[in-house]
């Protein structure tokens, strides 16, 4: 083997040597982590991220083959399942493909059916599927089958159970609510009742701003044994309506027979009426002191409480 020869191995050497090291795995062995991918990825630099978690060798690197593939801006928001023992190229495949977890957000205030919706459209759910969360996944307990899919965003799994989906949501909310149980049992109240009147209070206000003031409405109502007349309960009592679940309520409605039916029977019903968030839970817990046993919206959702009946009828008059 002539000089020349062994020169140009040698310089072959160090080159593939040189890829290697900059390209190729961080170790040999089998150490599997999820990479996240946040929903907004605009000012996310994923070839830092990777090297921060130690996935790839050179940032640098990685983010010239990034380029070079074509494909910088190809990866989407969610979590890939990657293994320390992947080499660049290895790396670019993954998260460049569908997400293993992907991300779902959950808005205040839906029933559990609704969440089954969002989720049969995120992880590609069968209309069996969606059933069996409506129906089975839902229920394990009786305090549990409404007002517990906690409002959040959840990077969620795409090959998790819808069973184990369920469990994740309350779980959550078991988490999120556990600063207000010794709150609401210095109160005397019962956790449960606790989350009735807040899903009532999410449903019926329109903001933050007057959830207080509707919370107090309630407890007068409820302490002097007046039936709450709460529409929300009836939108939850009737369904979904073409492709909406809270359209508004008609005088036939007032008139089914259901414990739902706060316009007919007194008292709270028996389960949420929705998930409600945590202002919502905090105004349940804290309600606004008044005299008002009334209120309405009007047209720009701004309330308006009336202390009598007399007064409610005014307030109808001149704002609806």
């Amino acid at each position: 083997m002539n000089n020349f020869l062994k020169l140009l191995l040698i310089i072959l050497g160090v080159l593939v040597g040189g890829l290697w090291w900059f390209f190729g795995p961080v170790t040999n062995k089998s150490l599997p982590e999820v990479f996240v991918v946040p929903e907004k990825k605009e000012e996310f630099n994923v070839a830092l991220k990777l090297k921060e978690q130690n996935l790839i060798r050179h940032a640098g690197a990685f983010h010239l083959l990034l380029n070079l593939s074509g494909k910088e801006k190809a990866f989407l928001s969610g979590g890939f399942r990657l293994n320390k023992n992947m080499n660049a190229w290895q790396v670019l495949k993954k998260i460049t493909s569908k997400p293993d977890l992907v991300w779902v957000v959950i808005p205040e205030g839906l029933r559990k059916e609704q969440v089954g919706e969002i989720l049969a459209e995120a992880l590609n759910w069968s209309d069996k599927e969606r059933q069996l969360w409506n129906e089975v996944y839902t229920i394990s307990k009786d305090e549990y089958i409404e007002g517990v899919y906690f409002p959040d965003t959840y990077l969620i799994p795409l090959d998790e159970s819808g069973y184990e989906i369920a469990q994740r949501f309350i779980n959550h909310f078991n988490e999120r609510f556990a600063l207000y149980l010794d709150k609401f049992l210095q109160k005397n109240i019962r956790w449960t009742t606790g989350l009735k009147i807040a899903s009532l209070i999410q449903r019926e206000a329109a903001g933050p701003e007057d959830m207080a003031l509707i919370s107090g409405i309630i407890w007068n109502r409820l302490e002097k044994g007046m039936k709450l007349e709460i529409d929300a309960t009836l939108q939850y009592l009737r369904g979904k309506i073409n492709s909406d679940w809270w359209g508004k309520v008609d005088i036939a409605d007032k008139e089914v027979d259901s414990v739902y039916n706060t316009y007919k029977y007194k008292g709270l019903p028996p389960h949420p009426i929705c998930s409600p968030g945590l202002a919502a839970i905090e105004a349940a817990l804290n309600p606004q002191e008044t005299d008002c046993l009334y209120y309405l919206h009007d047209q720009n959702r701004q309330i308006h409480c009336a202390r009598t009946y007399e007064e409610h009828k005014e307030n109808i008059r001149k704002f609806l």
